[in-house]
């Protein structure tokens, strides 16, 4: 028998419809939408086309589509809307992601038929507006960043990462005709995952650095591993435990003695922006996700935008094509970079990210992106105090320390005396109407739960995910069960989270859903 809902779950209850799939909604004959007759040139048009198609490449009959009405889409989709949660409907945490709010003026602006129907085949001459548009905006970040130049190809965080560390390779072989000589890239412990992925993928060995006591990073560890084979340093600052690197100015300074380059991983530049510059700490290299510090959409793979850049140094490795601006003001693609890494993603990057963060900096300035980060700074610190106060949980790493954008929480202690996991923390929050934090992340603080509240929050939702955070610890230490159990009031409950996450029990389409319900 489950334990009774606390009544303050009443207020966050989750539809919990009973849902079933398109496909067994489907009725034959059923529309939602009637095409116009097709005129006598557009079916010759037609014909021609469909001669032209090689005959093994033709669809041999119709998709197989569910027949339902335009209504039963509508209340379908609505429907499944109700059963999640998502950041337009309650403060969601995620540290590191930077799961922000997303103005609606950014969508209106993505939305503009002149920016939004734009083909990336047509004439230059016929899209001067979009190639000003992401111009100024390389300008803006390259300002933002303390770069020279900056490329808005890589269309995520992870790919701007494998570019820069693409581009440190190129510097090296090309620049410095060293070759293949420098193979190892320098990692923080605490650093994100995709760090070391993306290194690993460009071709680097990598060498993990670890943390002082402070939770920053080792001075002694980096000397000792720096050396004639280092090619960079990839970090982030502040770092991934919410604390400014206050020895950046000396971390840059070995790196750079070695021979090695400074890669800035951007995904903690909401705590910084405005305020100070990776460029202006001795960052060589700098990605910057739009889709965190820039408030456009992102969850669940994308879309999203990952622009690097660079210093004047590097600037002839970029990605191809580069935006030119002529003497006249006209704009165009330059081609001619002989030792650009190439392409990284097809065409220039993803344009409709690219107009939502144009349109978030445009409408702040200067001042707006520097109190945005002001905010955010303030909120994690409030969030830090008062949830560490909090019977069961504690801040790893120098307390006393202020935080940046973020806080990491141990719930290591409300474990060890409960029996209650941050995993089980985790899950209760959905019933008070918080989104979990990032669990078991870095992975040097035991039972971690990263919080990342952002600019976005009130500080009447920041008090309700304090509260939670209390609720939690006093149920926790009285009746856990309650804890352990959770979530009650969403729509799926308690998952099998080894089965949710093991490929061969997903079903990812309709066919298999077939294939698996015949046997």
């Amino acid at each position: 028998m489950n334990p009774p809902r606390n009544p303050q779950e009443s207020k966050y209850h989750q539809a919990n419809w009973k849902e079933p799939l398109l496909f067994e909604m489907s009725v034959s004959g059923k529309i939602a939408h009637r095409l116009p007759a097709v005129e006598d040139e557009v079916k010759s048009l037609a014909g021609s086309l469909d001669a032209m198609i090689p005959a093994g490449m033709r669809r041999k009959q119709s998709p197989n589509l569910p027949e339902i009405s335009e209504l039963q889409v509508v209340r379908h989709f609505t429907r499944l809307s109700q059963m999640n949660f998502s950041v337009s409907s309650g403060i969601y945490p995620l540290g590191s992601c930077t799961m922000k709010y997303n103005p609606l003026i950014n969508e209106q602006a993505a939305l503009n038929p002149g920016l939004s129907w734009l083909h990336p085949y047509q004439d230059v001459s016929t899209c001067q507006g979009a190639l000003e548009l992401m111009w100024e905006l390389e300008q803006w970040l390259a300002e933002l960043s303390g770069m020279d130049a900056v490329t808005l190809q890589p269309p995520a965080g992870a790919a701007g990462e494998f570019a820069g560390v693409m581009i440190i390779r190129a510097y090296h072989k090309q620049v410095m005709n060293e070759g293949d000589q420098r193979k190892e890239m320098l990692i923080p412990d605490a650093a994100h995952g995709t760090n070391p992925a993306s290194a690993a993928m460009a071709g680097f060995k990598i060498v993990v650095l670890p943390s002082s006591n402070e939770g920053l990073v080792d001075l002694d560890a980096l000397k000792a591993a720096s050396g004639p084979q280092t090619a960079g340093l990839m970090l982030t600052n502040p770092n991934t435990i919410g604390v400014f690197e206050k020895d950046i100015g000396e971390i840059a300074g070995i790196v750079h003695d070695s021979g090695g380059l400074l890669y800035y991983d951007g995904a903690n530049l909401n705590a910084i922006m405005g305020i100070s510059r990776p460029g202006d700490m001795g960052f060589d290299v700098v990605h910057m996700n739009l889709h965190k510090t820039f408030s456009t959409p992102h969850g669940g793979g994308g879309p999203g935008s990952g622009p690097v850049g660079v210093k004047e140094k590097l600037t002839e490795l970029l990605p191809v094509p580069r935006i030119a601006k002529a003497k006249d003001g006209r704009f165009d693609l330059n081609y001619n970079l002989p030792r650009s890494i190439g392409k990284v993603h097809g065409f220039y990057g993803n344009f409709g990210v690219l107009v939502r963060a144009y349109t978030y900096i445009y409408a702040l300035g200067r001042e707006g992106l520097r109190r945005t980060s002001e905010t955010a700074v303030l909120n994690a610190n409030y969030i830090a105090h008062h949830v560490s106060q909090i019977r069961g949980f504690s801040l790893p790493y120098s307390p006393n320390t202020p935080r940046m954008h973020e806080c990491v929480i141990s719930a290591e202690n409300l474990a060890e005396e409960t029996g209650v996991t941050a995993m089980h923390v985790a899950k209760r929050l959905l019933d008070l109407g918080v989104h979990s934090p990032t669990m078991y992340f870095p992975l040097i603080v035991p039972e971690a739960l990263m919080i990342e509240p952002t600019e976005s929050e009130s500080k009447e939702e920041i008090d309700l995910l304090i509260g939670a955070f209390k609720q939690i610890s006093n149920e926790a230490y009285s009746n856990p069960d309650i804890v352990k159990s959770a979530p009650h009031s969403t729509a799926l409950r308690d998952l099998d989270e080894y089965r949710a996450a093991h490929p061969k029990t997903l079903t990812l389409s309709w066919r298999m859903h077939q294939k698996r319900t015949a046997k």
